[in-house]
């Protein structure tokens, strides 16, 4: 039976903004791109990655599939207006407050939640599991104790009944023999 050719998947280029740079990748699917970034959710499902059509921008990727191809996405001076573009704005002082150093508020912080009723609890929790398994620990000395009693008892009646026995087998014998004269 001769063997079917194997049918080779048609690749497919994707790509998605990792920093400073565009991650393209060549794979059959967008599973297995979002495989080869790495992502652990749905990037295309959240319109941050997308297929490529651009033959230009495809042809390194097809070259090596599967393998994430980094390329920095504009130049430093780009990044660097980018930057003083996203920078908040200080509005100038007019007036008397000209001259002056703007002060800036600062982010008033939510408080900490407080740990004090979890850490209550668990040393309440902690306290209990030491109560028991102390009484735990006097539970089973109590009972090695009675173990050692019945078998300290045992010993004492096996003995007595071996007395006792040895006992009734000689009266029986001097039975037998008072029986056995008596009958002639």
């Amino acid at each position: 039976m001769a063997k079917k050719p194997e049918r080779k998947q048609k690749l497919k280029v994707f790509v998605t903004p990792i920093g400073f740079h565009d991650a393209y990748v060549a794979a059959p699917s967008q599973k297995a791109a979002l495989e080869a970034w790495g992502a652990d959710s749905n990037i295309f499902a959240q319109g941050i990655a997308e297929q490529v059509t651009d033959p230009k921008l495809m042809e390194e990727p097809l070259a090596s599939p599967g393998k994430v191809i980094k390329r920095v996405r504009g130049s430093a001076d780009e990044h660097f207006a980018e930057l003083d573009r996203a920078a908040p704005k200080k509005k100038a002082a007019k007036g008397p407050e000209a001259g002056k150093v703007v002060q800036l508020k600062p982010k008033k912080l939510r408080p900490k939640p407080s740990r004090d009723e979890l850490d209550a609890a668990e040393e309440a929790l902690e306290k209990a599991e030491k109560k028991q398994r102390k009484k735990i620990r006097e539970l089973d000395q109590e009972l090695q104790e009675l173990e050692r009693k019945r078998r300290e008892l045992q010993r004492k009646v096996e003995a007595e009944r071996d007395k006792l026995s040895e006992k009734a087998e000689r009266a029986r014998a001097k039975y037998e023999q008072a029986m056995r004269e008596w009958r002639g």
